[in-house]
Parts: C-alpha cells; sequence; structure tokens
C-alpha cells in the first residue's frame, strides 16, 4: 500500500476559527446586532405561541390572514395525499408536477402575462433571473434599497452594476443616458426595483421608470414582492396600482398567498430562456406539489374575495391615524404612498434602543420585529409594523396603547 502523504489534521485551525467567529459574535452582541431566533407553535397567524407565550403578530408578510385559512391548508392536503410530500427532482427532470403546471397556467392568467416560471423562493428567482440574462458587457441599474436578493443577484450575474439613489428617476435617466450602447448592439441594459420596499413600505416610481425604459430600449424588472395580492382594486399588485408592465416582473407567494416560493411573469421568450438558463431554476428540486395547490387556491380566494384587501386597507388606515393621534410618524422623511402598503416603519435610530422598545412591546404582548443593520443603514434601526386583514380593530387599538404605554407617542 502506498504511503499517505497526507498532511496530519490540525486541530488548532479549528480552534483558531472557532476563537474568530466567537470574537466576531461577542462583537455583534456588543453593537445590540445579535439576532435570535423565536420558536412558533402552531399556526403562524395573527395570534402565535411564541416561545411558549401567547402574542399577538404584527411582524409578519401573510398581509391577507392566508397562511392560517382552513381552505388552503385543505388543498395541501388534499394534493398530499395525491402525490405525496416531495417532487423528487428537479423540474427539467421529473419534479413538473401537474399542481406546478395549473398554478403557472393561474398566476399567467391572474397577471396578465403570456407565461410564468415557479422558483423555490424569492431569492433564487431574483438570483436565477439577473444571473441567467446578464454578463460582463450587459449593464444592471439598480436602486440603492433594492431587496438583497437583487444586489446579489445582479454581482453574481457579472454586469456591470450601477447602484442609483432610492426612487430617483432623475438619476435612473442618467444612468441609462451614461450607458448608451449603439443601436445595433445586442448587449442588455436592464433597469432593477422593489415595487414596495420592505423596509420603508413605500413604492417605486414605477411609471416614470417605465417610460425611461421605453424610451432608451432598456428591459424593466420589478419585485413585487410586498405588493402582489395587496395592491390594485383585483390584488394584481403595484402593476394595476400604477398601470405599468415591466418586461419583468417577479413575486412572491409566502406573502400574501400565505404558501412559499416565487414565480416570475413574462413573455414566451422570456420564460423559455430561463427555463434553459436560470441556474437556481436547473439546478433546484422543484418545489412540494402541496404547496403548488396550497398557492393556487390562496389565488382563488384573492380573486374571489376583494373583502380581505378591503379589511386589510382598513386596517392599515385605522393604524396609520391612530398613530398620527399620538404623534407617532410612521416611516422615512418624505416617504410616498405611506399609508397603502401594510409596511409601517416606525424608525428609532440606535439599535439597542429599537431591540428594547420591541422587547417591550412583547412584555405587553405584542410581537413587533426590530430592524437593525446590516438590513437597514446604520443609524436607521427601526420597529417595522405590519398589518394584516386578520387583526380586528382591538388588536390594532390594543398596540396604540401599548405604544403609547412604551413612550414611542405622546404621553
Amino acid at each position: 500500500m502506498a504511503d499517505d502523504t497526507r498532511p496530519p489534521l490540525d486541530a488548532s485551525s479549528a480552534r483558531t476559527l472557532d476563537a474568530r467567529l466567537s470574537r466576531r459574535l461577542s462583537e455583534l452582541r456588543d453593537a445590540d446586532l445579535y439576532r435570535v431566533r423565536r420558536v412558533i407553535g402552531g399556526t403562524h397567524g395573527v395570534r402565535l405561541e411564541v416561545d411558549g407565550h401567547e402574542c399577538l403578530n404584527f411582524c409578519s408578510n401573510d398581509y391577507l390572514g392566508l397562511a392560517s385559512d382552513p381552505r388552503v391548508s385543505r388543498a395541501a392536503q388534499r394534493a398530499l395525499q395525491e402525490c405525496g410530500t416531495g417532487s423528487g427532482a428537479s423540474a427539467l427532470i421529473s419534479g413538473y408536477n401537474r399542481e406546478h403546471r395549473l398554478l403557472e397556467e393561474a398566476l399567467a392568467e391572474f397577471t396578465g402575462y403570456p407565461r410564468v416560471l415557479l422558483f423555490t423562493s424569492g431569492w433564487a428567482a431574483n438570483c436565477g433571473v439577473l444571473r441567467g440574462l446578464l454578463g460582463r458587457d450587459d449593464v444592471l441599474i439598480a436602486d440603492e434599497l433594492n431587496h438583497a436578493s437583487l444586489i446579489d443577484g445582479g454581482r453574481l450575474s457579472g454586469a456591470r452594476y450601477v447602484r442609483v439613489s432610492h426612487a430617483d428617476v432623475d438619476g435612473f435617466a442618467a444612468a441609462l443616458d451614461d450607458s448608451r450602447f449603439p443601436v445595433a448592439d445586442s448587449r442588455l441594459r436592464v433597469v432593477v426595483t422593489d415595487s414596495v420596499f420592505s423596509m420603508d413600505g413605500d413604492l417605486a416610481p414605477l411609471p416614470g421608470l417605465s417610460a425611461l425604459c421605453t424610451q432608451h430600449g432598456a428591459a424593466l424588472m420589478t419585485d413585487d414582492a410586498h405588493g402582489f395580492g395587496v395592491l390594485g382594486a383585483q390584488g394584481r399588485g403595484a402593476n394595476e396600482l400604477l398601470g405599468t408592465r415591466p418586461d419583468i416582473y417577479v413575486a412572491t407567494m409566502g406573502k400574501s398567498l400565505g404558501a412559499a416560493g416565487a414565480f416570475v411573469a413574462g413573455s414566451e421568450a422570456l420564460i423559455e430562456y430561463l427555463i434553459q438558463r436560470a441556474r437556481s431554476f436547473v439546478f433546484s428540486t422543484a418545489p412540494p406539489p402541496a404547496i403548488a395547490a396550497a398557492a393556487r387556491e390562496a389565488l382563488r380566494i384573492i380573486s374571489d374575495e376583494p373583502a380581505l384587501r378591503a379589511q386589510l386597507h382598513a386596517n392599515i388606515a385605522r393604524f396609520t391615524e391612530g398613530a398620527a393621534q399620538l404623534g407617532i410618524r410612521l416611516g422615512p422623511p418624505a416617504v410616498e404612498h405611506a399609508g397603502l402598503t401594510p409596511i409601517q416603519p416606525l424608525l428609532i435610530g440606535d439599535s439597542a434602543q429599537t431591540m428594547k422598545a420591541s422587547r417591550a412591546l412583547f412584555e405587553r404582548g405584542y410581537w413587533v420585529a426590530g430592524i437593525r443593520p446590516p438590513t437597514v443603514a446604520a443609524g436607521t434601526a427601526r420597529l417595522r409594523i405590519t398589518l394584516s386583514a386578520g387583526h380586528q380593530p382591538a388588536h390594532i387599538d390594543g398596540l396604540l396603547d401599548a405604544m403609547r404605554a412604551c413612550g414611542l407617542g405622546r404621553s
């Protein structure tokens, strides 16, 4: 037998790694940036059991309360009985179940796009689209407050990345002017933005961006994770509300639909190309068929029951009006559309004070997440308050009273 020339394992390297990580963890604790998972018992609804304590949930993205709707659960249960728990392979091998196809067709009809492609998550969708479409010779022009998945997808693509100040239409125009290609050039320019920004709750200036893209021959991509199902008369999202139609439309199914996963909607050519080249689609096991069945039932409910959206927007109005009466200023300065979305941030600034306020509310039975860097910029730590159609007026009034008792408004 040949001698084994491999060097012996060095136990000190593991100790060095742990020592370094322990120092970094201590630094996070000292800066009030250390994060802790909390364990939820039972369904993820308005009322929660969190680490064994009952509370009212004001930090979920389950905007229409469908994550705990029994009709959605029954749809998943039926699919579990018929299709089993997993899809077993990627969609291009043997994982593409009829439930996936039915959901794609329903989403295409609902959004008004020719085709839809399912992904396992919003992160997978955004990274898959940007890395699949763009290369080193292309240009990506992005809002500085875009979701991390859009930022990482853009960086992974290798395209020239141009960051524009938040919601600055003039800044996007300048970036498009500076990146102009010859008319016959085949390189791509893509403008990408969240539709509803997840930490501020404001809307992107989509009409202005759409007009710019048309003028400059660029493609517009929007991530409507927090608008889909919530905005517009029929719940079709920011497109319906603002009268726009981006070339690439991404939304998730883990928020208003109360399920999981995401989808990309667009032209026949776009979807066929992504099927061939989006690595996060090609190389990922397809989502469980039961999740697709649940999402399709939730989509039916959104289509058939506009009262859910009406209740959500009534709750948003009740909360924002009550906060104003208490002298609580919601949202960053100069945020437009502040009363339209269920995301209502209360900026505190200091991370330690933010977490102190979050703990104080939790002790009173209200779970409101404290959001700190790096999720938001340094000095802009906040309480991210989210409303749901499932909240009752008494829940909202109780939260406002608790906020006042915690010193977050006028005494």
